[in-house]
């Protein structure tokens, strides 16, 4: 491949995955799934803390939010589809939107919620109609009439007849209108004894289902169980459990079942951004299946979800789909449970795995970054199908202790970047191994390259609207091994950035493709168009397929100023340390362990003559990435962008 199509690594945007839980930036309980054009559509109720002037240790809902999804992987919110203000006939103060349900009949989307009444007497469901699954969604003046519950579900069943079943548990033929009784209602016969609620029925093969969440033991939580029948309205036959009690007693589950592209799926809650707190849910997916006499085989819950991840999202490693002995999950954030948890490995040999990632998009040039930490060096490894698989990726950790005030970087989250070793074909199940001591890792990521340079042309550019220089001629990097970047002092930089490396490197201008011999290699000049403010050494150098780490980086640029330019400061940042010259005076020092910011360090008041104006710079790095940005600012700190660069 041409080095400079390779000049580029651009990141592709993170997608949200479906690793549970599914709906990462808000609690989303009693989770009822339904399938409307090819699409899975979420409606959960919204859990929420309780404002001032409400009960703190109680389910709290003000409103509705709908989800969607096409693969069970990246779900879009579609935003608030009913209030307690709304709907008329609702206690606009009572925050009980509790668990609903949406069907459609005839083209039109019924809405059923529960919600306590303007009396205050108990719960009612009243039901909302929308030429579409999102809404808007035009509410009954008044409830159901015959109904006195919670967690309505409705059945449509293959006769055109409609059938609502609420509370724990009751059900009754619904009118072709959709919004009254066509009969009185049922008490559900053949269920268990014990605390049932949130009945959600289904039909598969002629044989109807009746799920429910079941406390089976006094002092318990629940369960989710089931019964079957013939008809739509029982007698029940009660089967058994679908999923046991929550090992974190959690008290509450709620349920949905769907079948979609021709699997079978359990949404159900969860209280995992509320470990204190069961009133605050979270929905999750997983697979379910069915034996082959029509019952149901028992689902056991897992952090890993379903759906294909994409190997170019944000793959959270924490929701594994297994893990080796010892592997510890905690919250990144105890205060903020919804910033997620990262796993820790034990030492050599942890592992953990993650199943059903999408390998087929990367392409020949993708890296690897992944979020890490640990308290020694070590290594990360990233194997395809077994913790003995073929190696996809190394991700060395080099830990630096701190001297004196200088930052401690043991234990310090970091992003690391590695070249990919390997590619797997397809679909692909992920081992992230330790081959040394403990590790701990938040997430990993794939990236594909794209450009982050191109080959400049011979036409004069200006500095982009920010004032920043993006046309340089960059010199491939020359080998010089720091194992550390504390090293970086004013003194070293300056005894070394002055060292003679090439021949004429402080009095000739590189040109594109000129050749220089620097100790006993041969490197090569590049004029480059950067596609960004800040310039990618780290990507250039790994485009090249040159040394990454040690290395001393060399960068020039002319720039041609219209008239005379005084009381003008260079603006410079940089990752790890720096020196720059104009018009072969040294005017800024950029020293230590520094991480690229914007406008990090400025120079004294410098004067741009008109005409020609030469600048020269020289980046270091140790074990680290680096980059650049620069740019020139006047007197107000504004940028200077009258000027072109050739």
């Amino acid at each position: 491949m041409n080095h400079l199509f390779k000049l580029l690594l651009l990141a592709l945007p993170a997608m949200a995955t479906a690793q549970n839980p599914i709906i990462h930036n808000q609690f989303t309980a009693d989770p009822t799934a339904r399938v409307f054009d090819g699409k899975v559509y979420l409606y959960p109720s919204h859990d929420i803390v309780p404002p001032e002037g409400t009960r703190k240790d109680w389910f709290c809902m003000e409103d509705y939010h709908v989800f969607s999804s096409s693969d069970l992987t990246n779900w879009h919110d579609h935003g608030i589809i009913a209030t307690q203000h709304d709907v008329p006939w609702v206690n606009a103060k009572s925050f009980s939107m509790w668990a609903p349900d949406c069907v459609e009949k005839n083209g039109k989307y019924y809405f059923y919620l529960p919600a306590v009444p303007e009396d205050g007497r108990g719960f009612r469901i009243g039901v909302g109609t929308s030429d579409s699954p999102t809404g808007p969604f035009i509410f009954e003046d008044k409830p159901i009439e015959g109904i006195m519950g919670i967690d309505p579900c409705v059945l449509n069943d293959d006769d055109g007849q409609s059938y609502i079943y609420w509370g724990g548990v009751s059900g009754a033929p619904l009118n072709a209108d959709m919004k009254s009784l066509a009969g009185k209602p049922t008490r559900m016969e053949g269920l268990p004894d014990g605390f049932k609620e949130g009945p959600f029925v289904f039909k598969h093969n002629a044989h109807y289902y009746l799920t429910f969440p079941w406390v089976r033991h006094e002092g318990g939580t629940e369960t989710l169980a089931y019964a079957m029948s013939e008809k739509p309205l029982g007698p029940w036959e009660f089967k058994g459990i679908i999923m046991q009690e929550s090992a974190t007693r959690c008290w509450t589950n709620h349920h949905s079942i769907v079948c979609y592209q021709g699997e079978w799926y359990l949404f159900y809650h969860h209280n995992d951004y509320s470990p204190r707190d069961d009133k605050r849910r979270a929905a999750r997916i997983d697979r379910l299946a069915f034996n082959p006499d029509g019952t149901i085989q028992e689902v056991i819950p897992t952090l890993r979800g379903v759906g294909i991840t994409q190997a170019t999202a944000r793959i959270e490693v924490d929701r594994y789909s297994k893990a080796h002995e010892g592997t510890t999950i905690a919250y990144n954030d105890t205060l903020n449970p919804f910033r997620g948890w990262h796993a820790t490995l034990p030492g050599a040999k942890g592992w953990i795995a993650y199943n059903e990632v999408d390998c087929s998009k990367l392409s020949p040039n993708a890296y690897l970054t992944a979020n890490i930490k640990a308290s020694e060096n070590t290594m990360l490894t990233v194997r395809d199908g077994s913790p003995k698989g073929k190696i996809i990726a190394r991700i060395p950790i080099t830990v630096e202790a701190g001297e004196g005030r200088r930052r401690d970087y043991r234990n310090q989250w970091y992003t690391a970047t590695a070249q990919l070793e390997y590619i797997p074909k397809g679909i692909s199940q992920l081992y992230i191994c330790s081959e040394g001591t403990e590790v701990s890792i938040d997430w990993l990521q794939f990236k594909n390259p794209e450009s982050y340079f191109t080959p400049a042309t011979e036409t004069p550019v200006k500095p982009d609207g920010e004032g920043f220089v993006r046309r340089w001629t960059l010199l491939e990097p020359i080998d010089k091994p720091n194992p550390s970047n504390t090293v970086f002092t004013d003194s070293y930089l300056r005894e070394h950035f002055y060292m003679e490396y090439f021949p004429g490197q402080f009095s000739t201008v590189p040109r594109n493709g000129q050749r220089v011999k620097a100790g006993g290699q041969r490197l090569t000049w590049h004029t480059l168009d950067s596609e960004r403010y800040n310039i990618k050494l780290f990507r250039f150098a790994d485009a090249l397929d040159k040394r990454l780490y040690g290395v001393l980086f060399w960068a020039a640029t002319i720039i041609d100023c219209p008239e005379e330019m005084t009381d003008v400061r260079l603006s410079v940042g940089s990752n790890s340390a720096s020196m720059w010259w104009l018009n072969g005076q040294e005017v800024l020092l950029l020293s230590g362990d520094r991480r690229m910011v914007r406008d990090d360090a400025v120079s004294n008041r410098l004067t741009l003559k008109k005409g020609h104006n030469i600048i020269r710079g020289a980046v270091i790095n140790g074990p680290g990435m680096s980059d650049f940005c620069l740019r020139f600012i006047d007197k107000d700190g504004k940028p200077i962008t009258h000027f072109t660069i050739k």
